[in-house]
């Protein structure tokens, strides 16, 4: 054997070659363990044959290279093994030529993805849980309590602002859990008065009130084994918060019209958008029911709180509502995310996904454009001035938020905010100094 065919089967990458009628010419030892088929398998058959590849159809790298006489790097595709497995990999290829110059074929070398694959998969495990999504520091401490609280029976009382993403928790702590396959129901306390929020939530029997027809099960026996979500809670009158305590306490329902009781077995989870604490206090809730939906508190942030997710977000909303409306997903201009992170979100999350449908209905094209934003998201310096000092105005901004948040989550600690911030300390102090951040006396140090 000699050099050339030692260092080629030595190597971990896959390398094969091809003629000019696209015939396997040579396989080495690492095409053979990432393909499944053997040398003597793949030498004299077409390429396509062996590789079943994504790119062979449209988008060949090797056909590129030797029409073009360019060399391809790091291309992403994937091939079909032997045992019909999908298997992600990276290409590069180049042209193999005569003495003299003429094209006698191609060169193209794989590497095995599937542990980058893994990993990648691990990392979004790690950001997501159900269709909650966020890489905060805060957030995780959230996502780490889930799977404990998904299987207990345990009552959950989640608080929040407007939009930050209250039911979808609540669904993330669901599915998670043993009652994932049984009924999730959501009630908007808010938004019924004391007798509709009574009869959906109890039921009630033929003839309890005028328009009664027939029998109606309530939520509380809808939900039986699985979650029962009371959205807003906060929201409810003194008089309900009455009738809600007692099926709590008792876990029994009694259907308006009907003196028959009926346990209950449906998991509670609560949330509302005001402080009930601070309700208890100006005691406009009662603190008795206050005290039995709050057992397990889960507290979101405001996205204001933590932009870090906002470009992590915005990626996968745009991935979601392209889908949603059958169109190819689109790009966005670069400058787009700066302004984004430096707006303050009043709406939370809820408005960034309205923001990114909207800018998917108005953008032509692949692109989307700053155009396509609402006036109000932009910087005031950015709805009159174009250029490139507008822009490094908003980018301060990011800068200066994200900063301030990594600091936050530790305690001002600012050695453990350069490493969640991927930057040396010395390059956070000198951004400090520049951003004029005000720090307290006293940080997370000692």
């Amino acid at each position: 054997m000699d050099s050339t065919k030692a260092i080629l089967e030595s190597i971990s990458d896959g390398v094969f070659t091809v003629d000019s009628y696209w015939k396997i010419t040579s396989f080495n030892r690492a095409a053979e363990e990432i393909t499944g088929i053997s040398r003597a398998e793949a030498i004299g058959r077409q390429c396509s044959e062996v590789f079943r590849s994504s790119m062979c159809e449209s988008a060949c790298a090797l056909r590129e290279s030797m029409s073009t006489g360019n060399q391809i790097r790091c291309r992403a595709g994937y091939i079909v093994d032997s045992d019909g497995e999908r298997i992600p990999i990276s290409v590069s290829t180049a042209v193999l030529r005569d003495e003299h110059g003429n094209i006698l074929g191609g060169a193209e070398t794989f590497r095995d993805l599937s542990e980058v694959e893994n990993l990648q998969n691990q990392l979004q495990e790690r950001y997501q849980v159900g269709d909650l999504v966020s890489r905060s520091h805060v957030m995780q401490k959230v996502f780490k309590m889930i799977p404990a609280v998904a299987s207990s029976p345990t009552t959950v009382l989640i608080q929040g602002e407007t939009g930050t993403g209250k039911e979808v928790l609540a669904r993330a702590i669901h599915s998670s859990g043993s009652r994932g396959e049984l009924p999730f129901i959501a009630v908007n306390c808010g938004a019924l008065p004391d007798a509709l929020l009574e009869s959906e939530l109890f039921g009630y029997k033929r003839g309890a009130f005028t328009g009664a027809n027939s029998d109606r099960v309530g939520k509380f026996l809808a939900a039986e084994g699985g979650t029962l979500f009371l959205d807003e809670i906060g929201d409810i009158s003194p008089a309900m918060q009455v009738k809600l305590l007692r099926v709590l306490q008792e876990k029994t329902v009694t259907p308006l019209g009907s003196n028959e009781t009926i346990s209950v077995k449906a998991r509670i989870i609560s949330a509302s958008n005001r402080n009930l604490l601070s309700l208890v206090q100006s005691g406009s809730f009662r603190q008795d029911l206050f005290y039995r939906i709050n057992v397990v508190r889960f507290e979101i942030p405001p996205l204001r709180d933590r932009v870090e997710d906002i470009p992590f977000l915005f990626d996968m909303l745009i991935e979601k509502h392209c889908y949603a409306q059958g169109i190819d997903s689109k790009e966005y201009d670069s400058q787009i995310l700066p302004i984004l992170m430096g707006y303050s979100w009043p709406g939370n999350v809820r408005e960034l996904e309205n923001l990114v449908e909207r800018a998917i209905v108005l953008s032509t094209g692949r692109l989307i454009s700053i155009n396509d934003l609402p006036s109000e998201i932009l910087p005031v310096r950015s709805k009159t001035v174009s250029g490139s000092g507008s822009m490094r105005g908003a980018k301060a901004d990011t800068e200066r938020q994200m900063i301030h948040a990594a600091l936050k989550n530790s305690g001002f600690n600012r050695t453990a905010a350069a490493t969640e911030l991927g930057i040396h300390k010395t390059t956070l102090y000198r951004r400090i100094k520049a951003l004029g951040i005000s720090l307290p006396d006293l940080d997370g140090r000692s």
